[in-house]
């Protein structure tokens, strides 16, 4: 099989998933950076709210909580990197 039928087979295998369940790093973001937006998430999830760090206040209605779900995202994608990565490490 030649790499041209490779890639397409990939992206077609990427399609397929959910979007939740594909690292970022098979997107081309690199590991390292998933891992850093994924500590610095947590971080920040466990400040209290007006604590040090508030990006949105949550008293603003209907966005007040997004900056929240964004960081609840980074921290999902940074487990599902976390364990895809140590799901690779095994199969080889």
């Amino acid at each position: 099989m030649n790499d041209q039928q490779q890639n397409i087979e990939n992206i077609e295998t990427l399609k397929q998933q959910s979007l939740l369940t594909v690292p970022l790093s098979k997107r081309g973001i690199p590991v390292w950076t998933v891992y850093i937006s994924a500590l610095l998430s947590v971080v920040y999830i466990l400040n209290p709210t007006a604590g040090f760090i508030e990006f949105l206040p949550d008293n603003i209605p209907l966005i007040g909580n997004l900056d929240e779900g964004a960081a609840t995202i980074a921290i999902w994608y940074g487990l599902v990197e976390f364990f895809e990565v140590r799901n690779r490490k095994r199969r080889k």
